[in-house]
């Protein structure tokens, strides 16, 4: 491989976390040794910033960290935003009124923190189809009476919004009616969720936006990913990776294919791409 790669990002669920949500000790390896090799990680997920694990937001030399498929690009050292695109509070507003005509529990993301209904919480596994997000949601989400109340009370553009359901066929249901509203882009990352967020953001585009302001080129990126929201950043990377347990669709757009995140995967592309210059995972 001719080009040196000098930026790598990283989506989280089903990527370089576990089913079980670790960060096992070969993936840790693999970062610290490309850190130290001078490769630029970022952690680029659908979660808001808090959501991502401590020990990934205070990793020595992760400096960046793209939450909410792109909303935003945070200086981790710094705390400072590099870059945000949110969703409009009018579009938000429909996108919760929406989602109230069916059995879901929503979620608004306003300034990198996740908030839900106290109420549908007490439900949560009706609504969160894997118990493994069980103990993360619990812990990283605040809980409020109301969000539409509290979406209105602050009146501001927000990260995204998230809508789990309890029944897949009111999901599709849903999914054709927010189709048809302009301004905004909708994903899905678990099977069972919709993620909406403004038009045009998601995580390929901040992914090269964030490259040109490092100097650093197109073909000097990797991204790898295993969700539906992870398309965009691998067709656009120079390399672009889909993890063994990726949906088809992912697989289809990636230039390679490398192991499950149980089997660390996402490491092994590390030391393939950045440490041997592999070119085949």
């Amino acid at each position: 491989m001719d080009q040196k790669i000098k930026l790598i990002a990283l989506d989280l669920d089903g990527t370089l976390l576990t089913d079980e949500k670790k960060i096992l000790p070969y993936t840790m390896e693999m970062l610290q040794k490309a850190i130290a090799q001078g490769v630029n990680i970022m952690i680029a997920t659908g979660r808001p910033f808090m959501g991502i694990p401590e020990e990934l937001r205070t990793f020595p030399g992760i400096r960046y960290a793209m939450c909410s498929n792109g909303a935003k690009i945070i200086d981790i050292d710094s705390g400072k935003i590099m870059m945000e695109n949110l969703l409009p509070i009018d579009k938000a507003m429909k996108m919760l009124e929406i989602g109230s005509h069916y059995d879901t529990l929503q979620e608004i993301y306003f300034h990198d923190q996740g908030y839900v209904d106290a109420e549908k919480m007490k439900h949560l596994e009706k609504y969160h189809h894997n118990p493994h997000m069980w103990e993360y949601f619990k812990t990283t989400r605040k809980q409020v009476p109301d969000i539409i109340s509290l979406a209105k009370e602050k009146n501001q553009d927000m990260d995204k919004v998230q809508m789990l359901f309890a029944d897949l066929s009111e999901r599709e249901a849903a999914w054709k009616e927010i189709e048809k509203v302009e301004g905004v882009t909708q994903v899905d990352s678990l099977g069972y969720n919709i993620e909406i967020n403004a038009a045009g953001v998601n995580k390929g585009i901040m992914l090269l936006e964030l490259g040109t302001m490092l100097g650093i080129k197109r073909e000097e990126i990797m991204a790898c990913g295993d969700g539906q929201n992870d398309i965009a950043m691998i067709e656009m990377a120079g390399i672009g990776v889909a993890m063994g347990n990726a949906k088809d669709a992912v697989k289809k757009v990636a230039d390679h294919i490398t192991d499950t995140n149980e089997e660390e995967g996402a490491a092994k592309t590390i030391k393939r791409f950045v440490f041997e210059g592999g070119d085949q995972c």
